[in-house]
């Protein structure tokens, strides 16, 4: 990876960026009636959580409605289809995931649309922490007795995902190749039906984005082993990194971000960019985003940009590694 790409994940992915909104300059028409925001993931998914609590001031100063649709269906294909055929004038945007963005393309060679093509970069939004969560009646209180329990009975374990080539899917796959365990995947229709599952012990464990699982975890109805942060999270300080539970230097976490179709005006983008980082940088919107295991970030276009090209080139290399084919 070359220094600019470095550059560029390292100032989207490593930290809270400090939040500068300079004003924009696009038209001051625009826009003059409701946006529609497509998020290609189920209601209550962490992507879907982030875009309500970010867009809903957005709107407010936007001085028009956006409506946030959740369009589900093959793994995110069918909602990001609609925003690449949208027209590219500011009032149909994507909500996506990483996963959409980076690894369903390392999946799904023949995708109706091209990331890098079809899209307009706005902004990375916010980071999704992850974490490992089980049913309070599994056998297992810690990541690390997990993978024992894994390696007793190698392939008799199961776990829980979001769908073939999920992020749950890919980030439980990285971790049992790092731990050398062998399980069993079992694939839910989303990130929402995955953690009603984890709640009704259909499965008993599963990687899932903290702002999912919260209401679950806080009902005591699931329990918290491990996060997927560099560092433990200052409101959990109790539960232990994956990586300072056994597997060290594993990390693991998800984007969200803005997006547009490919062709919308340069002054619509910056538009869209600036009330993206003027939102993030309420105060209000940051303490409620941080209250739902989500980190406020903030981008130029340009990083994201560069950014996705990166995180494109590490997933094919990571899903090929680890086997993962979709089904």
């Amino acid at each position: 990876m070359n220094r600019s790409r470095r550059h560029a994940l390292r100032l989207l992915l490593a930290s809270p960026v400090a939040v500068r909104w300079q004003g924009a300059r696009a038209d001051a028409g625009y826009p003059t009636r409701p946006i529609r925001l497509i998020v290609p993931l189920g209601a209550g998914s962490a992507v879907d959580v982030a875009a309500r609590l970010v867009v809903q001031k957005m709107s407010q100063n936007l001085g028009q409605p956006i409506v946030v649709e959740n369009l589900v269906g093959a793994s995110g294909i069918l909602g990001t289809d609609k925003v690449a055929k949208a027209a590219p004038d500011g009032y149909t945007l994507g909500g996506f995931n990483d996963s959409i963005m980076t690894m369903v393309p390392a999946l799904q060679p023949k995708l109706p649309w091209d990331m890098l093509r079809d899209f307009t970069p706005i902004s990375l939004v916010a980071t999704v922490e992850w974490c490992l969560v089980a049913h309070p009646s599994a056998p297992f209180d810690s990541a690390a007795s997990f993978i024992k329990a894994a390696q007793a009975a190698p392939g008799k374990l199961d776990y829980g995902s979001g769908g073939i080539g999920s992020p749950q899917h890919i980030a439980m796959a990285l971790f049992a190749a790092q731990a050398g365990i062998e399980l069993n995947h079992v694939p839910y229709k989303g990130a929402s039906d995955l953690a009603t599952g984890l709640a009704g012990n259909q499965v008993p464990i599963a990687f899932q984005g903290l702002a999912s699982v919260l209401p679950l975890v806080k009902a005591r109805r699931l329990k918290l082993l491990a996060v997927g942060t560099p560092r433990r999270m200052p409101a959990y300080p109790d539960v232990p990194t994956v990586s300072e539970s056994g597997l060290q230097g594993f990390e693991f976490n998800s984007w969200f971000t803005l997006m547009a179709p490919a062709g919308t005006p340069a002054d619509i983008v910056a538009r869209l960019n600036a009330e993206v980082l003027k939102a993030l940088a309420d105060p209000a919107v940051r303490e409620q985003l941080n209250g739902h295991g989500l980190t406020p970030r903030g981008s130029s276009a340009e990083e994201l940009a560069t950014a996705t090209r990166a995180q494109l080139a590490r997933y094919a290399a990571l899903i090929k590694k680890a086997g993962i084919k979709a089904e």
